[in-house]
């Protein structure tokens, strides 16, 4: 998915099946995602309080792809989002690093803040790691639900729902989170 050369933004709320998203994106790319709540009210109030969204709604053909990809996404698809074009501008050269090795890992696969750190250049920064990612301004693009805290906790989650989101973020990836489940202590004989 690539932006055309015509100047557009804009922005759009889509309801999926786990609840109402919403986009938004200038001339370079994405620029914000709102991950799912109840009402599509509560997007739109989301998207427009950051500066840049704009009330346009003319969709280049990358953006309704995009839509059709986080549809999918939410009824359980595998999606790749990798392609998506992303305007990060004003965004320091950490953060950047920071998203750009999240940006590697796929569809169910999950790494600690601390490893994600490492991969990016910078170990030992797992806690400014998890504040990136806190300000992470697209989700799901930007797969911060796959970050996990240290000994695959669920960690913390800066969305709508905070970490039961991102736990059922991961169940629809197939990813686990949490204890193991409780052996059954007898077999009854």
């Amino acid at each position: 998915m690539k932006p055309t050369s015509e100047i557009t933004a804009g922005h759009a709320v889509l309801e999926t099946v786990i609840g109402f998203m919403g986009i938004a994106w200038n001339e370079k790319g994405l620029i914000r995602l709102c991950l799912p709540e109840r009402g599509r009210e509560a997007v739109e109030r989301r998207l427009l309080r950051h500066p840049g969204v704009s009330t346009a709604t003319n969709q280049p053909k990358w953006v309704v792809e995009l839509i059709a990809s986080i549809k999918a996404y939410a009824a359980g698809e595998d999606v790749d989002f990798s392609d998506v074009p992303v305007d990060l501008d004003g965004v320091d050269d950490f953060r950047l690093a920071i998203y750009d090795a999240a940006r590697k890992l796929g569809f169910g696969e999950t790494t600690t803040y601390g490893e994600l750190a490492r991969r990016a250049g910078h170990a030992g920064l797992s806690l400014e790691t998890g504040a990136a990612l806190g300000a992470n301004p697209v989700p799901l693009v930007i797969p911060c639900h796959r970050i996990l805290a240290a000994g695959g906790k669920i960690g913390g989650f800066s969305a709508p729902g905070g970490s039961a989101t991102k736990e059922k973020m991961l169940a629809m990836e197939g990813v686990r989170v949490g204890p193991p489940p409780a052996a059954q202590a007898s077999f009854g004989f």
